[in-house]
């Protein structure tokens, strides 16, 4: 198994962060836009359509308010993939600034380099969107 684990610092409150994280249906809209296109909730799975095509399931886990955690699971979709858990978590920091953590465990451990591709790339839309959402308010 494989774990991609990221850190960032963003430049808005947690709050806010975690409103936009914690509103788990508008990914499309409030966190990653352009990144992911589409994003529909059926139940306690979200379908995520990214800009590349590719689609997931993702069962939702855990949406922790206290700690601003959200953790969920790919269960389908286009991925193939046998085990998938990721999480989401807002931390806030001195000034303001809050650190974003993204962890994802996978397997194959082959998926690991295109999962730290998607990631990566998801980590620079979330930061600019969360920031651009800061500096607006």
């Amino acid at each position: 198994m494989a774990t991609v684990h990221r850190e960032v610092l963003i430049e808005a409150d947690p709050e806010g962060i975690w409103a936009a994280i914690r509103d788990w249906g508008e990914v499309h809209h409030r966190l990653a836009p352009a990144f992911v296109v589409d994003t529909r909730v059926e139940g306690d799975v979200r379908v995520v359509t990214f800009a590349d095509g590719t689609v997931v399931h993702e069962l939702i886990v855990s949406l922790d308010d206290d700690l601003r955690r959200i953790a969920y699971s790919v269960v389908g979709g286009s991925m193939d993939v046998a085990h998938h858990h990721a999480s989401m978590q807002v931390f806030a920091e001195p000034g303001g600034r809050s650190r974003f953590v993204w962890v994802t465990d996978v397997q194959p451990h082959g998926l690991a380099e295109p999962i730290s591709a998607m990631v990566d790339q998801g980590i620079r839309v979330i930061r600019r969107t969360l920031e651009a959402a800061a500096l607006a308010s």
